[in-house]
């Protein structure tokens, strides 16, 4: 970390020599990939915002439309429909809550997303200008060696976690919550399911974390092929 600084802030004491041939090779080839497959998937799912719909029949109402607003990090038990009318049903309306908190999974995903891409800029950085230091210097690549191999562990590990989430989130807003509302249940009032926004971005950055996961499983090679442990593998065969 203490070389990529100096080498971002002091680039001629460090021998800055830039090459773009290393991105033609799969090692900096996949590392682009990683970088843009990280911005999709921190973007699908923590610029997500939707809302559940229910038509609400009571006391001088009929079919009124209440609503939840929910989004990014997903804290559904805070999140209030709103009432049929100033009236609330005659009194019998008390405030709705969705339920669940999904909100380490999903910030766990997120968070996971940013590091991968803010470490995908210091890792191309080295790659296109401080190459002949990162092969020369034996730490440099066990170093990206344990973080990728870290790294697709978490991969794997949060897109599980946020799969599951996503999972129950779509159940705690859909048409499933209607028998669990108490004021829906009252002498003279009826609820209807309507609608809830469509979940397709939160599923397309669940394939995008599958995505990131396969990349730098596969990533651990090229990076291996770089290290001391496969060269005296070679020599030993």
């Amino acid at each position: 970390c203490g070389f990529l600084l100096v080498a971002l802030v002091f680039p001629r004491m460090v021998g800055l020599r830039v090459d773009f041939g290393l991105l033609l090779e799969p090692l900096g080839f996949i590392k682009v990939l990683e970088w843009i497959f990280s911005i999709f998937a921190f973007a699908t799912c923590g610029g997500f915002q939707g809302e559940t719909t229910l038509l609400v029949s009571c006391k001088g109402v009929v079919n009124e439309t209440v609503t939840a607003g929910f989004a990014y990090p997903f804290r559904l038990n805070t999140v209030v429909f709103s009432a049929p009318d100033p009236k609330r049903c005659g009194g019998t309306w008390t405030d709705v809550y969705l339920v669940g908190n999904f909100s380490s999974s999903a910030q766990f995903f997120v968070t996971l997303a940013v590091l991968v891409f803010l470490y995908c800029i210091a890792a191309l950085v080295v790659y296109v200008g401080y190459k002949h230091v990162y092969q020369q210097n034996s730490k440099f690549p066990l170093t990206d060696l344990a973080i990728t191999v870290i790294t697709a562990f978490l991969w794997l590990v949060s897109t599980l976690a946020w799969a599951k989430a996503l999972a129950d989130i779509k159940m705690s807003t859909g048409a499933s919550i209607i028998p669990g509302i108490e004021s829906c249940k009252a002498p003279g009032t009826t609820c209807r399911f309507a609608s809830v926004t469509s979940m397709g971005t939160l599923n397309v950055s669940v394939v995008f974390g599958l995505l990131n996961m396969v990349l730098w499983g596969a990533n651990v090679w090229f990076v291996y092929k770089d290290t001391n442990l496969h060269n005296q593998s070679n020599r030993i065969s």
